[in-house]
């Protein structure tokens, strides 16, 4: 169980500074014109929602966006699904809302948002809310590696 657990982590945790810092210049330019906001309000751990103001129609643009600059095929709900790791959807969420179990893994999946801004219960509807502009760019190296290409900077 120990290995499993090593290997779900494996994918989060060793995106280094280094590599966030390679990507963040374009992730932040391209947010900022995505959402018609100075490139200097979008920082690593800014809420898209709440301090940036955006709203789902962004998010679909966003990724357009980050899709083009880098190269890369972001499949829709691709946070959510890598979040979920090796749980069930029904090991994940039930009725909507995220179970314990799902409220951990999301947690550390998502470590750069802190924890204090995870509401409980958290709706499933709601997991937009916690994404930050740090989330986008972990989110591109994970398909850069995917692809098999380098980190584009």
């Amino acid at each position: 169980m120990a290995g499993l657990k090593w290997i779900e982590s494996m994918s989060n945790d060793n995106i280094t500074k280094e590599e966030i810092a390679a990507v963040y210049p374009k992730v932040a330019a391209t947010m900022a014109d995505a959402l018609g906001c100075d490139v200097e309000k979008v920082r690593l751990d800014a809420s898209l929602i709440s301090d940036l103001g955006a709203e789902s129609i962004d998010f679909l643009d966003i990724v357009f966006r980050l899709e083009r600059t880098f190269k890369v095929k972001i499949p829709r709900g691709k946070i959510v699904e890598d979040a979920r790791g090796s749980l069930s959807e029904s090991e994940f969420e039930n009725s909507g809302v995220l179970t314990a179990a799902g409220a951990e893994r999301l947690k550390t999946f998502l470590s750069e948002v802190p924890s204090a801004r995870f509401p409980s219960p958290l709706k499933s509807a709601e997991i937009a809310k916690l994404f930050t502009v740090e989330t986008f760019c972990k989110m591109v190296i994970r398909q850069q590696r995917a692809a098999g290409s380098a980190p584009a900077a």
